[in-house]
């Protein structure tokens, strides 16, 4: 979800997703996006009227009258876009996120999770979303998950402290940890993709299959991308190196594929030295 740019590339599904919530407000964008069909597609067969409804409504009745849509002054995702563009530095972004009230998830979560580490850091990490330890301390990556990864960064030589920024693509704990919807990946993209075009990161790290396949766009799984010397696309920005790792919260689950996140953290570290990224020494 490829064409980042494009608020990280959404499928034919999250379109449907958005389309339904737009509905429910009442807005205009809600018939392109129900109507739209990917190049090529044919055109849908209009469904056939059933008998009840032929008996219901003959020719010279007129139809029913719709109860009108439930209308806003505002569109969220146009708010955030609006909002996210006002920002001129990392501070300035992460205290609009902190305001920004659009997402709905915001209202069961405790804290905003915007990004942890060092602002001038040459790494950006792109997690998922914030679990119980990060919604009740404000940080992304604090939990037993976070501990982890950061002994996984320090193995070779990077940290949050000096090089590494980590931030999410969403910004307030889902219930029960559950994944973020379309329309809630879509109110919180624009923050995101500002934070990398402030940013403007020479390496690029995706935590587990779903900030993968929403950074990237690609629906292959996880241990085929894992390790492998990718490219983020963003309009106005040049590409960006960008290689998918392992959960740290797999990795707990799995130990066994440690193995695996080993031999991608030496990619990352040959990959840190080839474009001049400074690390501190290894554990």
């Amino acid at each position: 979800m490829t064409h980042p740019q494009s608020e990280l590339a959404p499928n034919l599904l999250a379109l449907r997703a958005l389309a339904d919530f737009w509905t429910d407000m009442g807005l205009e964008e809600a018939r392109a996006l129900r109507t739209w069909r990917p190049p090529g597609a044919a055109a849908p067969r209009p469904a056939a009227p059933t008998r009840a409804s032929a008996i219901a409504r003959t020719p010279d009745m007129p139809a029913a009258p719709r109860s009108a849509p439930r209308k806003l002054n505002n569109n969220p995702i146009n708010d955030a876009r609006r909002l996210a563009a006002q920002a001129n530095s990392l501070a300035e972004l992460r205290a609009i996120v902190e305001q920004y009230d659009g997402c709905p998830l915001k209202k069961a979560a405790k804290t905003t999770v915007v990004c942890d580490g060092a602002h001038n850091a040459d790494i950006m990490i792109v997690g998922e979303a914030p679990g119980a330890e990060e919604d009740a301390h404000g940080l992304p990556f604090v939990g037993r998950a976070g501990q982890l990864l950061d002994r996984m960064l320090a193995s070779i030589g990077l940290s949050r402290q000096e090089n590494v920024y980590i931030t999410n693509l969403i910004y307030w704990r889902p219930p029960g940890n559950r994944d973020p919807s379309p329309v809630e990946m879509q109110m919180c993209a624009p923050f995101l993709l500002r934070q990398i075009e402030l940013k403007q990161p020479k390496l690029l790290l995706t935590a587990g299959k779903f900030a993968t396949s929403a950074m990237l766009g690609k629906d292959d799984g996880i241990m085929k991308l894992r390790g492998r010397k990718l490219s983020y696309q963003q309009e106005g920005l040049a590409a960006i190196p960008c290689i998918p790792v392992l959960h740290p919260a797999y990795l707990l689950r799995r130990p066994e594929d440690k193995a695996k996140a080993w031999d991608d953290l030496r990619a990352i570290a040959k990959l840190c030295d080839e474009l001049g990224i400074k690390r501190g020494p290894a554990l």
